[in-house]
């Protein structure tokens, strides 16, 4: 079933052999399934497809359409409360159409000038917030929302506040649920067992999609369709599981001294999907000393810079890439004096042109000693997208598992943390 809109291709796979890691990958995923693994107090990720009802989506519509009834939504969230809802946001709405609703970032940096311009821009509209944080203390998000708090305050009533800000955080505890039950804001929840960079199946992501003006309830859809197909008796066989696959072609290229995957996406509206990927992978696996360093490459774009390296350089690294069937655009037209050269492109889409580029890299890598994995979609969709997601979220947890790691903690992240709050004189 999932084959009609995502498939693995192991045709430009060399060197390296994920088939001899089957009984590893089906030990992991029942680690996994049978909840015995390390971090098993934050798999609520793993069914949750299977429990989000209508009644939920009816209450994530309802506050987006409050939303779109204000002059654009500012997203406020740093990691995994907000890479979800970007990459989906970026991957299937037009970069260009001004007619749609305006979507803006904050508190995913700390840069001063972005902030300083985005408060600027934000100061004569009348905007809503959708703050994302489980404690309402993480740093970058919780000084960009002390600025918007403070400039909503000084220009609308609390009655209106109500209407323009939601809050997305604990059930219970934490300063940004004590504020929202203080202001009487519309709060969603972030389930307690269900971390950052898998939560794109929560209100974490799923309102600030809807609020995008997407079809969240497809997206989900996608998401619940790829879990029931990993539980059914035909997703569990190893050769029909792309999760599983996916997660014994990482560990094998591991084992081979192929220590970075360059995601590699020839569609722009995927950067932010790769940027999602690489927050997924490298905070579940880098580790003990040990993981795969995710980096990532926008085709045909970067063949004209780290082309060269690929094909060239050290032979540490090995490629997924993302392969989407169908897309829209133009078709190339026959220039009379065909001063460019390009007349014999003539009646071919560009898209033609794109994939036929996708082809001949695979073949030059493959050559010079890169395994290369083909992820195939048909469309790129709200459907296919949530399925897309839903499938990498598992294959990391089965992935981890193999390489030995915790997935679901990231104790490296309080290192530079604690420096920084003692510059500051944190008390």
């Amino acid at each position: 079933m999932m084959k009609q809109f995502i498939e693995l291709d192991f045709d430009f796979v060399t060197g390296v052999s994920p088939d001899a890691l089957e009984a590893e990958a089906v030990q992991a995923r029942d680690l996994l399934e049978n909840r015995n693994g390390p971090g098993n107090d934050f798999l609520g990720w793993l069914d949750l497809p299977l429990q989000i009802d209508n009644a939920q989506l009816d209450e994530l519509r309802q506050a987006a359409d409050t939303i779109r009834r204000s002059e654009g939504l500012v997203i406020v969230g740093i990691g995994g409360s907000y890479l979800g809802a970007r990459a989906v946001l970026e991957a299937l709405r037009s970069p260009f159409s001004g007619a749609q609703f305006p979507i803006y970032y904050a508190g995913h940096q700390l840069d001063a000038e972005y902030h300083a311009a985005l408060l600027e821009f934000l100061k004569v509209r009348r905007y809503a917030v959708n703050v994302i944080s489980k404690s309402g203390t993480t740093t970058e998000p919780g000084l960009a929302f002390r600025f918007l708090w403070r400039d909503l305050n000084d220009r609308f009533s609390a009655d209106d506040i109500k209407k323009m800000v939601f809050a997305t955080t604990d059930a219970q505890k934490g300063s940004l649920r004590k504020l929202a039950d203080e202001a009487g804001l519309k709060t969603f929840v972030i389930p307690d067992d269900v971390g950052g960079r898998f939560s794109v199946f929560t209100p974490v992501g799923l309102l600030p999609i809807a609020a995008g003006g997407l079809n969240v309830a497809s997206f989900v859809e996608g998401a619940h369709d790829m879990r029931a197909y990993l539980k059914s008796d035909a997703g569990r066989a190893f050769a029909e599981n792309p999760a599983l696959q996916y997660a014994a072609y990482r560990n094998a290229c591991y084992q081979n001294g192929k220590k970075i995957e360059i995601f590699a996406a020839y569609q722009s509206a995927l950067l932010y999907v790769a940027e999602w990927w690489k927050q997924l992978y490298g905070e579940s696996e880098g580790k003990n000393g040990k993981g795969i360093f995710p980096a990532s490459v926008n085709l045909s774009t970067d063949l004209h810079s780290l082309g060269q390296w690929m094909q060239d350089g050290e032979r540490t690294i090995f490629e997924t890439v993302i392969d989407v069937a169908r897309q829209k655009g133009p078709v190339i037209q026959q220039q009379e004096n065909n001063a460019d050269g390009l007349n014999y492109l003539a009646g071919k889409t560009l898209h033609e042109v794109n994939r036929t580029a996708l082809q001949a890299t695979l073949a030059a890598h493959r050559d010079g000693g890169v395994p290369c994995l083909q992820i195939r979609m048909g469309d790129l969709n709200e459907y296919s997208l949530g399925a897309l997601l839903y499938m990498f979220e598992y294959a990391c947890g089965v992935s981890a598992y193999m390489l030995g790691v915790n997935p679901f903690d990231q104790p490296g992240v309080e290192a530079y943390k604690q420096n920084m709050f003692r510059l500051l004189g944190k008390p």
